[in-house]
């Protein structure tokens, strides 16, 4: 079983930065992917980045050159730093990693840029 715990949400103005973190604790062999995706209020979950163990990243189009996901192995823990926040972004930030073909989702974490 893997347990994820999120921190590093908050409030922040429009221009803004913030950094999520996602540890992993549990017995499990190593972790594959790792991921972070949001929900809007009223809308779909989406991907925003995504590591794989290469590692190789990928990000959402409307991310791309403010956010980076990271990964730290040692600790099973994936970093997702914001910087150039917009209103848009405010949304509840969700990590995923997979182990094996398994998901597991992490609890969420509220960001909210004011503009």
């Amino acid at each position: 079983q893997v347990q994820l715990v999120e921190s590093g949400g908050g409030l922040v103005q429009a221009g803004g930065s913030l950094r999520l973190s996602c540890a992993a604790s549990g017995k499990f062999p190593s972790i594959n992917a790792m991921g972070w995706y949001r929900q809007a209020p009223g809308k779909q979950r989406e991907l925003v980045a995504t590591i794989t163990s290469g590692p190789t990243t990928t990000y959402a189009d409307s991310v791309k050159g403010r956010f980076t996901i990271s990964r730290d192995n040692a600790k099973n823990t994936v970093y997702l730093q914001m910087n150039s926040l917009k209103p848009e972004d405010t949304a509840v930030y969700y990590c995923k990693v997979v182990v094996v073909t398994s998901g597991y989702w992490g609890q969420g974490t509220q960001v909210t840029v004011s503009s």
